[in-house]
């Protein structure tokens, strides 16, 4: 079984969710309270309105991220892990920066779930000493170790080679996490592991660390991954929110030729076991 994180989508999650919409989309008019007749309500668009005004109220915006962000923050200065920290400002590609205790720069870019286009990463800051990604997932239906691998293998490997973007690490940790909708196993009869931060309760977070060179097939083929007193933001967590050492996931990216095809293989390991593993696969840039 793949273990790209300790987390799994619950395998009911899904059935349930279409045996409900199935009840919603057959049965929605029992809840009118206006009064009119099944045909009437159906044909009246209120149902698919409905939907769509839920939806949209659900979905988590930029501002749900950047409030549990400045939370988790504020902690972490509150608590002496970290000197500050700035948001970016919407001209840069970055959403934060952050001054460690020895005065270098990290900086941090959001990212949603991992597995759409919009994970691609930017540059990395030319005033930042460390550049670590944060997926914020607000989907309670999302597959966790299905996102974590499409990030990590599919598109963050495409990019550091081919497009040679510096990165240090990712974390992956939101506001559902140890939640019903994310049960997190490094809580499980732990209530001690668990950190509250405003209206948060989280288990510590998902860290994978990234090779500090870019792989290149030549002269640098399989980097090491870093330690995690190599990127400091990524220590300052792991501190801060109670991290163990064997919860740590190591990220190797191997870059080759196979014939005129540059190609990578992806590699998680943590507590000296491979989680997931992937062959060759060519880099398709367009």
């Amino acid at each position: 079984m793949n273990d790209e994180i300790p987390c799994q989508k619950d395998p009911q999650l899904t059935e349930r969710i279409e045996q409900f919409s199935e009840v919603l989309k057959t049965q929605a008019h029992r809840l009118d309270p206006f009064g009119m007749t099944e045909q009437d309500f159906y044909d009246s668009g209120i149902f698919e309105g409905s939907i769509q005004r839920v939806r949209g109220q659900i979905s988590a915006s930029m501002g749900e991220k950047k409030t549990f962000v400045k939370h988790i923050l504020n902690h972490m200065q509150d608590g002496g892990f970290i000197q500050e920290w700035i948001e970016a400002g919407g001209s840069n590609r970055h959403d934060y920066s952050v001054t460690l205790n020895d005065g270098k720069i990290a900086a941090i870019e959001l990212k949603g779930c991992l597995d759409g286009n919009n994970t691609n990463i930017s540059a990395r800051p030319p005033h930042a000493n460390e550049f670590i990604v944060w997926s914020v997932c607000q989907n309670k239906g999302a597959d966790p170790r299905h996102n974590v691998w499409s990030g990590i293998h599919t598109r963050f490997s495409a990019d550091i080679i081919a497009e040679e973007k510096r990165v240090d690490g990712l974390v992956v940790w939101d506001w559902l996490c140890g939640t019903a909708a994310r049960v997190c196993p490094k809580i499980a009869g732990r209530e001690d592991r668990i950190t509250e931060v405003g209206p948060y309760r989280l288990p510590p977070p998902c860290i994978y660390l990234f090779p500090g060179t870019i792989p290149s097939p030549r002269n640098n083929p399989a980097p090491r991954p870093q330690n995690i007193n190599d990127v400091g933001i990524l220590d300052a967590m792991h501190r801060c929110f109670g991290g163990d050492e064997n919860e740590l996931n190591k990220v190797h990216f191997e870059a080759a030729m196979n014939g005129v095809d540059l190609v990578r293989t992806t590699k998680i390991v943590r507590d000296g076991s491979i989680r997931r593993e992937s062959k060759p696969t060519p880099i398709r840039r367009s």
